[in-house]
């Protein structure tokens, strides 16, 4: 049974055939074909960079309907990153690329690994954190903007404007 995903990409070192961040995405876009049928592609941003990271990043958000299940898939998006020389580390630090997945079509996912000790080993879905991001925000609304959140309801689109055009509160 096929399942749809929306990934982000983001990228802020150059690769030696790729180049620039925005070409390692767009390469990395083409890649995520063998894992599925990207349907849609975003525009890529620029954002500056969080953490550790040094650079700005360039990111992206496309949308995969895939014969995988999550983990299978998210072991496809790592082994993708490692194809282009990710190296695990640091969070946050600088990156040739991370691919994450942010929605799914299956609505919620949860998974840890027997031992804490597995990095990268643990998947939820939702993504955490996606919620407060306008970097990976931006470009899945201009994708996916009737895509809903399964834990608060709201579509990526309300989300985005939330985070991006805050109400004052009320006294």
């Amino acid at each position: 049974m096929s399942s749809i995903y929306l990934i982000a990409l983001g990228s802020n070192r150059p690769h030696h055939q790729f180049g620039p961040p925005p070409s390692v995405l767009r390469a990395a876009m083409e890649e995520c074909a063998v894992l599925g049928t990207v349907t849609a592609r975003s525009a890529i941003i620029s954002s500056i960079p969080m953490g550790a990271a040094q650079r700005h990043f360039a990111n992206a958000a496309c949308v995969i309907d895939s014969e995988y299940d999550p983990p299978a898939l998210l072991a496809g998006l790592q082994r993708l990153e490692r194809e282009f020389g990710r190296r695990r580390g640091r969070r946050w630090g600088d990156r040739v690329l991370d691919l994450d997945i942010i929605l799914w079509s299956g609505g919620q996912y949860s998974a840890r690994a027997p031992r804490a000790s597995q990095r990268g080993s643990s998947l939820t879905i939702p993504h955490r954190e996606f919620g407060k991001r306008r970097f990976v925000l931006d470009p899945a609304a201009s994708i996916a903007a009737d895509w809903r959140d399964p834990s608060s309801g709201r579509s990526i689109a309300q989300i985005n404007a939330r985070l991006t055009h805050p109400r004052p509160l009320t006294r």
